[in-house]
């Protein structure tokens, strides 16, 4: 997609309009806050989307009161959403494509358009919502799902890699003599744990320089920081060449990642089960897996659907959708 969002309520509307010339496709314009009176749209087909949802979307936007949405779409977001945000998986879906908030209508979602703000929010959303990508659908069947499913693939490798590894190096007897490779074989002088704890500070610390670095200087920066870190890191001592590798498997997969606050929270349940799983041995590593996969099945979403929708409640078909790239619906009855 060429074209998107930008930062004019009414350009965003004419784009979407464009795209959906079905007279029941509507759209509801409300102000909110005392001092900025910002435009926000609610947008949707009537005979598709779930009334229930859409109730309570006007509920929450008209029950609104601050002086100005001074972030557009994620201060509306943090007014919508009035409980802790102790769970860090992610609430919402944004976009800045035409078509993927088009998709969304189309499949009787809600997608919410603040002004001044390029980005939508599509609503409901749950976490397979999140992880999909619309650029799948620009390849045939076949690829696309394959693309899709080494996205989940990777999503469970970034959260549950090193903490696994953690474990093995803990307890090498229990690994296989074919997989013996994966140990340690030199000396240790820094705890395994402490090193990727420190990995994973170094990580973001990079990832910081990038966004602040003007982009011609990017690119010397990475390959800089990749050799010194690398090399004389572990000539130094300070890292094992295993733990620089997994680590730097674990980082490409969170850029695999198609939603930045995804990334995050995969990473926030890494750390939590490198600490459990050497504190606690296997015992630990269980329970951070099961701490893990509580957080997603009861992410608490704006709506109070589900957020492993279509996994509970089940919807086989639906889930068929989700996890493979299927032909496009909305082209055939």
């Amino acid at each position: 997609s060429r074209d998107g969002f930008v930062e004019t309520l009414v350009s965003n509307a004419a784009l979407l309009r464009r795209r959906i010339r079905d007279p029941k496709f509507s759209m509801e314009l409300y102000g909110v806050g005392r001092r900025s009176r910002s435009d926000v749209v609610i947008c949707y087909i009537s005979d598709s989307v779930d009334k229930s949802v859409l109730t309570r979307m006007r509920k929450l936007i008209q029950s609104i009161d601050v002086d100005a949405l001074t972030m557009n779409i994620e201060s509306l977001a943090e007014c919508m959403f009035t409980h802790k945000w102790i769970n860090p998986f992610p609430k919402f879906k944004y976009s800045e494509r035409p078509d993927t908030a088009t998709a969304a209508i189309l499949d009787g979602n809600i997608v919410i358009m603040v002004d001044n703000s390029p980005a939508v929010m599509i609503i409901p959303a749950s976490i397979f919502d999140i992880i999909e990508e619309a650029d799948d659908f620009n390849f045939s069947p076949i690829v696309g799902s394959y693309l899709r499913i080494t996205r989940f693939f990777f999503s469970i490798v970034t959260w549950i890699l090193t903490p696994l590894w953690l474990l093995f190096v803990n307890n090498p007897d229990w690994v296989p003599e074919f997989l013996k490779f994966i140990l340690i074989t030199d000396d240790i002088t820094v705890p395994v744990l402490l090193q990727l704890l420190i990995l994973e500070l170094a990580v973001d610390g990079l990832k910081l320089a990038a966004v602040n670095t003007p982009t011609m200087l990017s690119t010397p920066l990475s390959i800089v920081a990749g050799i010194v870190v690398g090399e004389y890191a572990v000539s130094s001592g300070w890292f094992n060449p295993e733990a620089l590798l997994y680590m730097a498997v674990v980082t490409v997969g969170t850029y695999g990642q198609t939603n930045f606050e995804m990334g995050y929270a995969f990473k926030f349940l890494r750390v939590l089960m490198l600490i459990l799983t050497q504190i606690f041995n296997l015992a630990g590593f269980i329970t951070g897996v099961v701490i893990s996969v509580l957080m997603i099945a009861f992410n608490r979403t704006i709506t109070g659907k589900s957020y492993i929708y279509p996994l509970i409640p089940w919807d086989g078909k639906m889930l068929k959708r989700k996890v493979f790239r299927v032909r496009l619906p909305h082209g055939y009855k």
